[in-house]
């Protein structure tokens, strides 16, 4: 993810005999260098360090790592001149002033286990292993997630992973997975130079003295015609939306590209989109599509004022004009929102830009625990920011929202969301924290709001049935942290117990297993054209993985059953990577596109 677009933060168990990876060797400095890319490395080799490596943070229950082994130094074409300076620059950087000493930024943490990149993979036939995949699942589900193309060659955080689709077919019955990246401009000219070329953004800027350092190296590059940064340097790695018939592989920091899965299965990347020159700036990775009229509501955020944009795409495809909120009054990171019938909400969080903590030696963003968070709601229409309103809510710091609606003819918001409890640990240490789900009511009469949870379980990356988006839902399916970032299993909420009403809203569940870790789960409807269809009837969706076999599985749960039983599962041909978020589109859809 190439922006705080998730809670799925850097893995932070290792096994203490993993190596470092690095891809840059220098046979004759300033003149040779050479580059190693992911689908190039070997299966096992050994190395030697001259640094020990840190003592991995002890988690509850680590699993032993999938082998993620330092490829050897290989020789290379040889560089220009000016590109092998500027790698030894990197280099240098890499070792002596910005070393990635912290657990979240070290490679041998971040991509060990399951987090390890994999290969490209073509359309490539599945076997149903348990029960048979139902006639409505007639379509592609697609995960994003971040993939790095080349082995890290300094501080790396999970976000910084190149863009890469993990499509699974499905059709009378059968399946095939396709695996591929997003031809992102950063993925291309890094392909094409052999060598990585922009920085990473999360943990390339940690510090003064190594943020001067790879800004003049960036510079340097940009000068010397290495890449152009009006191209984009986005990763395209968090989520996909289907907007205006096109498909989008979605990262905040950039242009969305149109992606499209042809009858084979195979994933064809079809370019940056701008939406007719329209969007000149990046967007959220998490839009929110209206059922009924079809549009897509989104926003961006950024540093400068003003610090939240908010838009609309209709049904067309055709963007409207930006609003922008010139009253949000700090550059808060904002990854996500839900929308009503009527309205907009906004959470302005903790987290933001920290320019003490960089200047200490820390990142860019950071959590302040002084601020006071704040709910902002402005009508999904407005022209301006003029009917825009602010609500102060101690305590509650907003990442992924799960859905909202009106109540009271409009007078009252109900929103569902994972609140981030000790947010103050949301870059570096996802074990200690704990997202309690809850429902908060805005009362726009009397300018209140109240909130009650729901569970006391830690969950996040929860979704409803999309037929729900924008108004009042019964169910919620999400992820068990066990901690986060590893997903040990599904829960189903019912939120519609009364606030007065204690009970945990848990009414389902699913784990997978000793061993066995998923993601995001993905709620698909048996009889989407039925409007008389239980909320419910459907199925869940999500890739499992089993650490101590290796191998990975697509599976297909009853969403109405209590124990989430399995319907079908699908043995993959090759491990599918942790990553973040998916959507499964119809195949009427996809003929579309």
């Amino acid at each position: 993810m190439d922006s705080l677009s998730s809670t799925f933060l850097a893995k932070l168990s290792v096994h203490p005999k993993n190596t470092h990876p690095s891809t840059a060797t220098f046979i004759l400095p300033f003149l040779y260098v050479s580059s190693v890319k992911t689908e190039d490395k070997p299966q096992i080799t050994t190395t030697t360090t001259t640094r020990p490596p840190p003592q991995p943070l002890k988690i509850p229950t680590p699993s032993p790592p999938t082998a993620y082994i330092t490829p050897p130094r290989v020789a290379g074409p040889v560089q220009s001149l000016p590109a092998a300076i500027l790698n030894t620059f990197d280099n240098f950087i890499n070792t002596f002033i910005d070393p990635p000493l912290k657990p979240s930024l070290d490679p041998r943490y971040v991509l060990s286990d399951n987090f390890a990149p994999v290969d490209e993979l073509p359309p490539t036939d599945c076997q149903v292993v348990e029960g048979s995949l139902p006639p409505s699942l007639d379509g592609a589900y697609i995960r994003n997630g971040p993939n790095p193309q080349f082995l890290p060659r300094g501080p790396y955080h999970l976000f910084d992973g190149d863009g890469m689709l993990h499509a699974i077919k499905i059709s009378n019955g059968k399946a095939t997975l396709c695996s591929r990246y997003v031809k992102t401009y950063k993925y291309e000219i890094e392909r094409e130079k052999g060598f990585p070329v922009i920085p990473n953004v999360f943990s390339g800027f940690n510090g003064l003295s190594a943020s001067a350092a790879r800004g003049a190296v960036t510079a340097a590059r940009v000068l010397a015609g290495q890449f152009n940064p009006t191209n984009g340097i986005g990763l395209a790695n968090t989520s996909l939306s289907l907007i205006g018939g096109r498909l989008y592989a979605l990262g905040e920091s950039d242009l969305p590209y149109s992606v499209k899965i042809d009858p084979n299965g195979e994933i064809h990347t079809l370019g940056r989109h701008d939406f007719d020159g329209k969007l000149v700036m990046s967007m959220t990775a998490h839009p929110k599509i209206d059922p009924q009229t079809g549009e897509a509501f989104a926003f961006r955020y950024g540093p400068m004022p003003p610090f939240l944009t908010f838009f609309r795409v209709n049904a067309n495809g055709e963007k409207q004009p930006d609003v922008p909120i010139f009253s949000m009054t700090s550059p808060s990171l904002l990854h996500d929102f839900a929308i009503t019938k009527k309205y907009a909400i906004f959470n302005e969080i903790q987290i933001g830009m920290n320019p003490l903590e960089m200047m200490a030696g820390g990142s860019p963003v950071g959590a302040n625990p002084g601020k006071v968070p704040r709910i902002g709601v402005i009508p999904r229409y407005a022209k301006d920011e003029s009917e825009m309103r602010w609500f102060e809510v101690s305590g509650f710091n907003l990442i992924h929202a799960i859905n909202a609606w009106d109540e009271d003819d409009g007078d009252t918001i109900v929103m569902v969301a994972p609140n981030i409890l000790s947010v103050e640990h949301t870059l570096e240490r996802m074990d200690l924290i704990h997202a309690s789900i809850e429902k908060v009511k805005i009362d726009l009469r009397r300018g209140t709001v109240s909130r009650h949870p729901v569970s006391t379980m830690n969950l996040d990356f929860a979704v409803i049935n999309p037929a729900f988006v924008g108004k009042k839902h019964k169910y919620v399916y999400a992820a068990v942290g066990d901690p986060m970032p590893k997903v040990s299993g599904v829960v189903k909420l019912d939120v519609s117990v009364s606030e007065d009403d204690r009970r945990d809203c848990i009414v389902a569940s699913r784990m997978f297993g000793p061993g066995c870790f998923g993601g995001e789960p993905f709620f698909v409807a048996r009889q989407p054209d039925n409007p008389n269809a239980d909320e419910d009837d459907g199925y869940v969706v999500t890739y499992v993985h089993n650490e101590n076999t290796g191998e990975s599985k697509f599976l297909v749960m009853d969403a109405k059953s209590p124990n989430l039983d399995t319907v079908a599962a699908v043995r993959l041909p090759r491990r599918v990577p942790y990553g973040f978020h998916g959507l499964f589109v119809r195949q009427t859809d996809l003929n579309k596109l």
